[in-house]
C-alpha cells in the first residue's frame, strides 16, 4: 500500500510537472507512455510473441489454424505500428509550433484520422504479405491497440493547445483520479448496490454516485478558480457537464481495461509503475477520459467560441 501511495503521489507531481511545461516535453512523456502502453495491450491481446500457422494444405482448405507462443520477439505488426505512434506524435508536435488553436484542432483531427486509415493500410498490406504468418485477429487487435493507446492518448497532448489549455488539461486528470479516489470513499461508506458483480465485485452504484459528484464538484471549483484569475471567463456550467461526462466515462474505461484482463487470464498489463502495474493499469481511466474532454473542450471553448 506504501508503495503505491507513493508511486501515486510521484506521478501526480510528473503530471502536473508535464502541464506545466507542455510542449515536447509533454509530447515525449506521452510518446513513450503510447508505445509502453500500445506494447502491453498488444501482449495481452496476443499480437505481442505469438505466430500464425497453418497445419497442412487440407487444414488451409478447411480454415482450420494454429497461434503457436514465440516467445517475446516482437513481429512486423508491432514494430510497424511502434514506427506509426512516433510519427504521429512527432507530426503532432510539429503542428503545435506551427498552428493557432482554432487550426491546431482541424489539422490534429485530420492527421489522427489520416494515421489511423494508414496504420490500417499497414497493417493489412503486411498481412497480406505474410500470409499465413498472422491470424486476421492479430491485425485486428494490433489496430484496435494503436487506437486504444497512442490516439486516445494523444488527446491529452492536444489538449493544452486549445484555449485555456492547460486548465483542459487539468480536467482530464480530475475527472479521472479525483473520480475514482470519491468513488472508492462513497464505495466504502455507503455501498450495497453492485453494478458489475462478474467484472468488478467492489463496484458499487452508491460509488459511482459519489464519484461523478467529486468530479462535478471538483470541475466546477477549478472553474471559479479560473474565473477568479480571468474575469472574462464563465465557464462553470460548461465545466460540469465536463466533469460530469467526463468521470462517467472514467468509470467505463477502468471496467473495460479490466475485462480485457479478464479476458485474457492476466493480472497486471506490466510492472512499470510500483504498486501499480503498467502504464494501462494506472492510465486505464485516464486514456478513456482523455478524448471525451479534448472534443468537450473542442466545443466549448472553440467551435462555440464564447465562455457558456
Amino acid at each position: 500500500m506504501k508503495t503505491r501511495l507513493v508511486s501515486g503521489l510521484v506521478i501526480t507531481a510528473f503530471c502536473v510537472v508535464c502541464g506545466l511545461t507542455a510542449g515536447v516535453p509533454l509530447g515525449a512523456v506521452l510518446l513513450f507512455c503510447s508505445l509502453v502502453g500500445y506494447y502491453e495491450l498488444a501482449r495481452a491481446l496476443k499480437v505481442h510473441g505469438y505466430t500464425f500457422a497453418q497445419v497442412n494444405e487440407e487444414s488451409l482448405k478447411n480454415g482450420e489454424h494454429l497461434l503457436s507462443e514465440n516467445g517475446q520477439k516482437i513481429n512486423g505488426l508491432e514494430i510497424a505500428d511502434m514506427i506509426w505512434i512516433a510519427a504521429f506524435y512527432v507530426l503532432l508536435m510539429v503542428l503545435s509550433f506551427t498552428q493557432d488553436a482554432t487550426m491546431y484542432v482541424r489539422h490534429a483531427n485530420m492527421l489522427t484520422v489520416l494515421v489511423l486509415f494508414g496504420v490500417f493500410f499497414t497493417n493489412m498490406v503486411i498481412y497480406v504479405a505474410s500470409f499465413p504468418k498472422y491470424h486476421a485477429d492479430q491485425v485486428i487487435d494490433a489496430t484496435f491497440a494503436f487506437l486504444y493507446a497512442p490516439v486516445m492518448l494523444s488527446c491529452v497532448y492536444r489538449a493544452e493547445y486549445l484555449p485555456y489549455g492547460i486548465w483542459v488539461y487539468a480536467l482530464v486528470f480530475l475527472c479521472s483520479w479525483i473520480c475514482d479516489t470519491c468513488a472508492y470513499c462513497a464505495g466504502k461508506l455507503f455501498g450495497k448496490h453492485h453494478v458489475a458483480p462478474i467484472l468488478s465485485p467492489k463496484k458499487t452504484l452508491e460509488g459511482c454516485i459519489g464519484g461523478v459528484a467529486g468530479s462535478v464538484i471538483t470541475c466546477l471549483l477549478e472553474a471559479l478558480i479560473l474565473h477568479a484569475l480571468a474575469p472574462e471567463t464563465n465557464f462553470a456550467p460548461a465545466f460540469m457537464v465536463i466533469g460530469f461526462c467526463g468521470s462517467i466515462i472514467s468509470m467505463f474505461g477502468d471496467l473495460a481495461a479490466s475485462a480485457i484482463k479478464r479476458n485474457h487470464g492476466i493480472k497486471d498489463y506490466g510492472k512499470l509503475i510500483p504498486g501499480h502495474g503498467g502504464i494501462m493499469d494506472r492510465f486505464d481511466s485516464v486514456i478513456f477520459t482523455a478524448p471525451v474532454i479534448y472534443y468537450l473542450g473542442v466545443l466549448f471553448l472553440t467551435v462555440l467560441n464564447t465562455p457558456v
